[in-house]
């Protein structure tokens, strides 16, 4: 049985990475200390499994996510209005001699 060449192993790894690419999935490598190890492993699965994974990502997204950042503009249209005086005084005030 003849062995592939180091050339043709690179391109089928480049062929098999392209294709996980292609249906969207990209390769994540991390390092865990052993006891965590199961724990990622659960969690990459949930991830991979239909049925979990909107669940999982919630949860996950819910408590390591950064919030997300908000413009000036959208914290002042958020922002209570009620009471808030918008109109201003005709008045120019006191006149003073230059």
């Amino acid at each position: 049985m003849p062995t592939k060449s180091k050339p043709q192993l690179r391109s089928a790894l480049a062929e098999h990475r392209r294709r996980l690419r292609s249906r969207g999935l990209q390769r994540v490598e991390v390092q865990v200390r052993g006891e965590d190890a199961s724990l990622v492993r659960a969690v990459a699965a949930a991830l991979a499994d239909p049925e979990r994974a909107a669940e999982a990502r919630a949860l996950l997204r819910g408590r390591f996510a950064p919030a997300p950042t908000r413009s000036l503009k959208d914290l002042l249209a958020s922002a209570p209005l009620d009471g808030v005086e918008l109109e201003r005084s005709p008045d120019t005030g006191r006149t003073v001699d230059l």
